[in-house]
């Protein structure tokens, strides 16, 4: 039976880091929604393109456009194992069709660790980044500041905030995601799957916290 973890967190709690750390550990294949649609738009595929006429036209992408992407990418050789799924599902009607999908590749959902974080910390964290117009490199006012302010430290050009890394944007987004999380939580929490990690400790220590949880 192949083994699926569904990987849930708020923006900035380090989920993209430890669905890494945890994908080496497992030996399982990382797979972020975000990602899939940037490679399918990128790619000009029939997803990519019919996901695209939804976008252009300021809506949301279909619940059974998604879906087919996950199942595209799911159905190849290096996912026969299991997966982390990153992203995916959102909301209970989406993890609803997950199960019956994996029933197809003779897999399930076998836990869902969900990493918190308070929402000051969450905003602390994601807000305040900045980046260099000339290659993009990231920095951040507190955890970690340019040598001279507003100047990138490798190229020398301006810094600037990204509309998304504002501090007004950031706390919508994890606002957001919280409400619409919510319903989710509770689905897999009904169903005995669902694994609390603290993500305000050091990354190391959330990671060991996510092993351990999942170990058990």
């Amino acid at each position: 039976m192949a083994t699926y973890i569904v990987l849930l967190g708020p923006p900035g709690v380090g989920k993209g880091t430890q669905a890494k750390i945890l994908a080496k550990s497992t030996k399982l294949v990382h797979v972020s929604s975000g990602d899939l649609f940037r490679e399918n738009l990128k790619n000009q595929t029939e997803l990519g393109k019919l996901a695209k006429s939804f976008m252009d036209k300021g809506d949301l992408v279909p619940d059974d456009v998604t879906i087919s992407m996950i199942r595209d990418r799911i159905s190849r050789h290096d996912c026969d194992a299991g997966a982390i799924l990153d992203g995916f599902p959102r909301t209970p009607t989406q993890a609803d069709a997950l199960e019956k999908m994996l029933t197809e590749f003779h897999g399930q959902v076998d836990a869902v660790p969900y990493i918190t974080a308070a929402e000051d910390i969450l905003v602390e964290r994601t807000g305040g980044r900045w980046s260099c117009r000339a290659q993009g490199h990231i920095y951040h006012q507190k955890f970690s500041p340019p040598k001279k302010e507003g100047i990138c430290d490798v190229d020398g050009s301006e810094l600037y905030q990204r509309d998304d890394d504002k501090v007004e944007t950031v706390t919508k987004r994890i606002r957001v995601y919280l409400d619409q999380t919510m319903p989710l939580v509770e689905y897999y929490r009904k169903r005995g799957k669902l694994l609390e990690i603290n993500g305000m400790e050091a990354v190391e220590q959330v990671t060991q916290k996510l092993l351990s949880a999942l170990k058990k």
